[in-house]
């Protein structure tokens, strides 16, 4: 698996705040949902108040 770097912003209470993250994926597709997944549980976000703006490997 490579290491994607995805980046982007979720909205928080105060407006919004930006994210980078490196994840372990077989591919772009997969980095993006595992990204989704994890910031949903971490901050209890949905995926309309995730916006990932790039994804690179």
């Amino acid at each position: 698996m490579a290491e994607h770097t995805v980046s982007g912003r979720f909205q928080t209470r105060g407006g919004w705040s930006s994210f980078e993250t490196a994840v372990d994926a077989p591919n772009e597709d997969v980095a993006e949902e595992r990204v989704y997944a994890t910031l949903g549980s971490r901050h209890r976000l949905k995926r309309t108040q995730i916006e990932i703006e790039e994804v690179s490997a």
